[in-house]
């Protein structure tokens, strides 16, 4: 059972070590969903050069605060990004099992997956977790990367959400997930513009999860104390890049001057 035929590295891991397997693990009855910190707020969005993915750094259980400096948007290979909202510890090791995954196929068939494919991959991995989203520890990804394969450079950055039972859809310039995207997403909507250059980007971004924070209790803003910021990650021809704590700072410090000075 160790034979790695399979170009699926969850295919092979469900034969040789299911148990292993987020999905797979028995669970308690009733709902388990107050017994785990919750991550929340994601957003990306299409610019000039790509797409870009943001997050905040909170992670709530019930009316307390777990985590204040959490880290929910990843590279899931060299051209594409996954941000995690739900069950935080499942979040994050459905991440790594995805990147294996990628990468797994990689070293197996000796060429990339389709930015299609990586997007179903991930849909099926949160399908098989569909168990425990049932008993509350649900995980809802957002997904993005850039095509290499596009015919038109400047629809080359492209965005992915999904259900809890591994529904997949593609989204059309910006989106967000968890509890705070509800106001993420408005904020977006006013700011959001076709072709926008990457400070422009990014600035929307901070802006949107400054937006989710101030309605939403489960989303942090930018702690200028503690210098905690959302962490921000771009994906483009030459590769994904998380942009530094300076860099997100300066953006956030600007914004958070510009409100107080207007405040009300």
């Amino acid at each position: 059972m160790t034979h790695a035929g399979s170009s699926s590295f969850t295919d092979f891991l469900s034969g040789a070590a299911p148990e292993l397997l987020p999905g797979r693990r028995a669970l308690p009855p009733g709902l388990s969903a107050d017994i785990a910190p919750h991550a929340t707020t994601i957003v990306a969005l299409t610019y000039a050069d790509g797409v870009l993915m943001a997050g905040d750094r909170r992670a709530t259980m019930g009316n307390l605060v777990a985590s204040r400096d959490i880290e929910k948007v990843h590279s899931a290979d060299g051209y594409s990004l996954v941000g995690i909202a739900g069950t935080a510890g499942i979040g994050i090791e459905l991440i790594r099992l995805f990147q294996v995954e990628l990468e797994h196929y990689e070293k197996i068939e000796g060429a990339m997956l389709s930015l299609d494919g990586k997007a179903n991959r991930l849909a099926t991995m949160i399908r098989n977790n569909l168990g425990a989203a049932m008993q509350g520890l649900a995980v809802v990804p957002l997904y993005a990367g850039y095509d290499l394969d596009a015919d038109d450079v400047a629809k080359a950055g492209r965005i992915f959400s999904f259900d809890v039972v591994g529904g997949l859809y593609e989204e059309t310039g910006y989106d967000g997930v968890g509890s705070g995207s509800l106001f993420a997403k408005s904020s977006l909507k006013k700011r959001y513009r076709a072709g926008m250059s990457r400070e422009d980007a990014v600035r929307a971004v901070i802006e949107a999860l400054y937006d989710a924070a101030d309605d939403d209790t489960a989303t942090g803003g930018p702690d200028l104390v503690r210098s905690i910021f959302p962490i921000v990650t771009t994906a483009t021809a030459e590769g994904t890049h998380r942009l530094s704590d300076e860099e997100i700072g300066s953006v956030a410090r600007a914004i958070v001057a510009e409100r107080t000075s207007t405040a009300g």
